[in-house]
């Protein structure tokens, strides 16, 4: 048991020879037919893929984060991987009804897929949720202490005896991300001083891309109707 601050360490940027290294934390069912076939289109673009997300809101949003290996995406390159991806799920087919594409990178309070995430941001407050529960408890929020071999050192600062450290073995992780917080967008401009605004507030600064014409070329596929002629990315 331990009460010591611990130091918030910023490693820089993600160097290039990370774009292959492993997620730890991956997704089931659709979501992971879908990271199957965008992963090797976006190493061949120079991006990594984070996080596949589908949801039912809007009728259906399958949302595909990315970021190069330095940990950037800018909005042109987010409607450059949606243009590259588009034709190759249509050929695959993973979703079986209409959806929005959207492309869009982490922010800042992004997901924790690979080692080199949690490495990165030793010292900021996480979120962690287990598929297999520890200690009868499946949902931990502290600070991100270290990394040990396959574990995440989390330091709880709600435990009744006061702070305490639990560690949690990678592979039991079902979803991990930082919580934003003060000290995080304090991290974040000390990195990109240059980028105004891109952590102004507290609001979602992700660059994205919707590529809406994904749904009228479902729907139209599907009721045999050609879909209208649009400008694409609208």
């Amino acid at each position: 048991m331990t009460s010591d601050p611990i130091p918030v360490i910023d490693t820089g940027p993600i160097h290039a020879g990370s774009l292959a290294e492993p997620r730890l934390i991956a997704e089931t069912g659709v979501a992971s037919r879908v990271a199957a076939i965008a992963a090797p289109v976006l190493v061949e673009l120079g991006f990594r893929l984070v996080r596949v997300k589908v949801s039912g809101l809007d009728g259906c949003t399958v949302q595909i984060m990315a970021e190069r290996p330095d940990g950037t995406m800018a909005i042109e390159e987010c409607e450059a991987v949606s243009r590259a991806l588009s034709p190759v799920l249509d050929v695959a087919d993973p979703i079986d009804r209409a959806y929005r594409l959207e492309i869009s990178s982490p922010g800042l309070d992004r997901p924790l897929a690979r080692r080199s995430d949690f490495e990165r941001h030793i010292g900021q407050v996480v979120k962690v949720e287990l598929a297999v529960a520890f200690e009868g408890q499946r949902r931990f929020c502290g600070v991100l202490a270290g990394v040990e071999g396959d574990v995440a050192r989390i330091r709880m600062k709600d435990d009744p005896q006061g702070a305490a450290d639990v560690l949690l073995r990678f592979d039991d992780m079902a979803d991990a991300k930082l919580v934003l917080t003060d000290d995080l967008i304090a991290a974040a401009l000390r990195r990109s001083k240059s980028e105004e605004g891109a952590v102004r507030g507290h609001g979602d600064s992700r660059p994205r891309y919707d590529h809406a014409s994904r749904q009228r070329m479902k729907i139209g596929r599907a009721t045999g109707t050609p879909a209208a002629s649009q400008p694409e990315g609208e």
